[in-house]
């Protein structure tokens, strides 16, 4: 009985193990059926068409969150759309001398903005473009304005009959919480150093200070002026005809009997009013035909570089420079893409440092700081690199203030857009109590210490005298630490940097000025800088560095992005939730950015949210 017994069970496991195998082998090939029909195919270039520029969502140094997620939230549209600059203008630059591509299309109206400075990179990258002879042609229902500043670099801008340009200026405006916390009964315990750091004002007042509005005028004159610039010198219009455009378009529209388009094309804002159609036609007559669609023969920006990048690519052997991309807030701990954290840029900074062919490093900043000690982490290891020979070259996007400019300090040379936002050099700390919020309700705390300071920080307490104090004198300590460093880091005396710190942002043409910048100049003049100075040749090699994919992470992000193809074809997507995601978005951002700052050990911070609109 007991061999019959093992003998059926060797039966019954040996045809289990043949049906798990043909399990796996039936799931294989479902797999690789689902891959055929869904996964893309490799992009091919025409011999003949147009470069389509169609970014969608905000321009952004580094695509934030998970990969993962973000393929997932994509897949639904519920993520925050996002297109890489660097994509943009390596594509723009590459086609510039490819014979196969005869002209650049501006199709914006996804964009929804980025910041100036961005918008300049990739303008400086479309007037490249023109100025090789090939012609740039901008389409769209109407222009925003951000769209509308890379819509100014192309030869001919087309607008709908039916569409506008609206430009406002730009403009600064904040929720301020004091009646609602004074309602809720809730202490919020500030504490700053510089009479500029306003970060907390919207806890303590009711309206902008007049210290604030005094530092805010200027550097948003500086940016306002600094697009009036860039767009009359692409569109060749007298300098006065954005502003003018802008502050008469009431009178203008009126005086045209409403009709926005007209308005813009009598204003010289656009060549043409066509629709998108006739801007096809005239398209195709350009670069052919693409029978199979039935409109002109485009290439979007996102196949040309599939196509392209791997030929061209920068080859990452050999002596070359790193670029390290420090994006979003500066926190403590490993953070995904769009969070700056300390301990992963301390790795790929040390990754940089142990290479002995990477000869220079280019930290490029677009953040608005964070954690206090966080970034003082990352600052060491821009100076390690430095003791040990190797050129850090500084170069700040849209936004490098507070901690972003902390982190920025120490390299040999720092380089800004003229519309980037720096400085900002104070400190801040809040501490929000509820004990008179719990009151309200009947609940009170009460208990005994060894000591004053025992429960001194439980937030259902109110904050005591001597934790006041002591958080107050930690606050005006890491200022003078900032202050310190920066004059150190910057070869000036204390007296000199204190006068142009105390928490005041600067636009990037003013802190040149004042000596918190060394140059002026793109993503590309800090690139080439690093490389002069560790003695590389015109055509030098560039690695970005990034925390890389484990095995299982990136198999996950692959089937990921399949299923993500797979569901969003079988699911609907809900127009009513992507709608009200979309306009919850700026809330949930700012809760979000609270609450990733709360994690904070130290709870002090170098942070400034200078965001324009």
């Amino acid at each position: 009985m007991r061999v019959l017994l093992a003998l059926l069970g060797f039966i019954w496991r040996t045809l289990d193990g043949v049906r798990k195998v043909l399990h796996l082998l039936l799931l294989l090939i479902v797999f690789a059926v689902i891959v055929a029909l869904v996964a893309p195919r490799a992009p091919i270039v025409p011999g003949e068409a147009a470069l389509v520029i169609a970014p969608q969502g905000v321009l952004v140094e580094q695509l934030s969150g998970d990969p993962f997620e973000r393929a997932v939230a994509e897949a639904y549209g519920q993520g925050r759309a996002e297109t890489l600059l660097r994509d943009l203008v390596d594509a723009v630059r590459m086609a510039r001398d490819d014979r196969r591509i005869r002209a650049l299309v501006l199709d914006l109206g996804e964009l929804t903005g980025g910041g100036l400075s961005k918008l300049e990179e990739l303008g400086g990258a479309i007037r490249e473009f023109r100025e090789s002879g090939k012609p740039v042609i901008a389409l769209g229902e109407g222009y925003d304005q951000a769209q509308y500043y890379l819509a100014a670099h192309a030869d001919e801008i087309y607008l709908d009959p039916q569409g506008a340009v609206l430009i406002q200026g730009y403009g600064y405006y904040r929720a301020f919480l004091k009646g609602a916390i004074d309602k809720l009964e809730v202490d919020v315990n500030v504490f700053r150093a510089g009479e500029f750091k306003t970060a907390t004002e919207r806890f303590s007042r009711q309206e902008m200070s007049e210290e604030d509005r005094e530092q805010v005028s200027v550097w948003l004159e500086a940016l306002w002026a600094r697009y009036q610039e860039g767009v009359t010198a692409a569109r060749g219009l007298a300098p006065e005809a954005v502003s003018t455009y802008v502050e008469q378009l009431e009178p203008l529209v009126r005086a045209r009997g409403g009709d926005l388009a007209a308005v813009a094309l009598d204003s010289g804002l656009v060549s043409g009013l066509k629709s998108r159609r006739e801007v096809e036609r005239q398209l195709i007559e350009m670069v052919g035909e693409d029978e199979r669609e039935h409109t002109f023969r485009g290439v979007p920006h996102w196949d040309y570089l599939a196509a392209t990048r791997a030929a061209r690519s920068l080859r990452t052997k050999g002596e070359r420079v790193a670029v390290l991309v420090a994006s979003g807030e500066i926190l403590g701990g490993y953070q995904p893409p769009g969070v700056i954290g300390a301990d992963s840029s301390v790795e790929l900074l040390r990754r940089a440092l142990d290479d002995d062919e990477i000869k220079a490093v280019v930290l490029r900043i677009d953040s608005p700081g964070g954690s206090m000690l966080a970034s003082e982490i990352i600052r060491r290891e821009v100076l390690a690199l430095r003791r040990a020979g190797k050129p850090v070259i500084a170069s700040m996007s849209s936004t490098a203030a507070s901690g972003g400019y902390y982190i920025a300090m120490d390299a040999d040379e720092i380089w800004a857009s003229p519309s980037t936002l720096t400085g900002s050099i104070g400190v801040w700390a809040i501490f929000p109590t509820v004990e008179r919020t719990l009151g309200k309700v009947g609940i009170t705390v009460d208990g005994v210490g060894t000591t004053p300071l025992a429960g001194a920080l439980r937030p259902e307490r109110s904050l005591g005298e001597p934790a006041r104090n002591i958080l107050q004198a930690t606050v005006e300590h890491a200022y003078e630490v900032f202050v310190n460093a920066v004059a150190q880091a910057r070869e000036r005396s204390v007296e000199e940097i204190d006068a142009v710190a105390h928490g005041r942002v600067w636009a990037g043409v003013d802190a040149v000025e004042r000596g918190l910048v060394d140059k002026l100049g793109s993503y590309r003049d800090a690139l080439d800088a690093a490389a002069e100075r560790a003695g590389l040749g015109d055509d030098y090699k560039v690695e970005y560095l990034e925390m890389p994919l484990g095995w299982r992470q990136a198999l996950a992000v692959r089937t990921q992005a399949l299923a993500a193809r797979v569901l969003r074809a079988l699911v609907p997507r809900s127009e009513l939730f992507t709608s009200a995601r979309r306009m919850l978005s700026p809330l949930e951002e700012e809760l979000a950015r609270l609450a990733r700052l709360a994690a904070d050990p130290t709870q002090t911070y170098y942070y400034c949210p200078c965001t324009v609109e």
